[in-house]
């Protein structure tokens, strides 16, 4: 079944080992075949990985887009369990992505790391909008 997919200028695309970007004004195309591909919006640099579940987002995304899979499969395994030790309220999330990933869902659980990273951007606003120790007369 083909897909259509509209992009909005400048927005780039992947499309297998492929990079698009679109030029100065919307366009719109249809993917004829099946392949993997990820809109810009969902993806994610090393640079920008400067978190422990963003850097498992962007082994995720690794996943998804590589014709063998099995490394970054452990890479994840060993985010995963060191996160959840750090972090065990992500341990339903972590779970829903291998569930995913076990399933060889691997855009699907690519969704389900943005759901994890947008949880861990609420938990450190949490913490930092709690008051701080204030400091008493010397």
């Amino acid at each position: 079944m083909p897909l259509k997919i509209e992009l909005k200028p400048f927005e780039r695309l992947l499309i297998g080992n492929a990079a698009i970007r679109n030029g100065s004004r919307r366009a719109s195309f249809i993917i004829e075949t099946v392949t993997k591909f990820l809109r810009e919006s969902d993806v994610i640099t090393e640079s920008e990985a400067d978190t422990a579940c963003k850097r498992l987002y962007l082994t995720l995304t690794v996943m998804y887009l590589s014709d063998d899979p099995a490394a970054a499969e452990n890479l994840f395994i060993a985010q995963a369990s060191e996160l959840m030790a750090a972090v065990p309220s992500t341990a339903p999330f972590i779970q829903d992505i291998y569930k995913e990933i076990e399933a060889r869902e691997f855009y699907r659980a690519i969704k389900r790391g943005k759901e994890l990273v947008q949880y861990e951007t609420s938990l450190a606003d949490r913490l930092n909008a709690l008051p701080g120790e204030r400091e008493g007369p010397a």
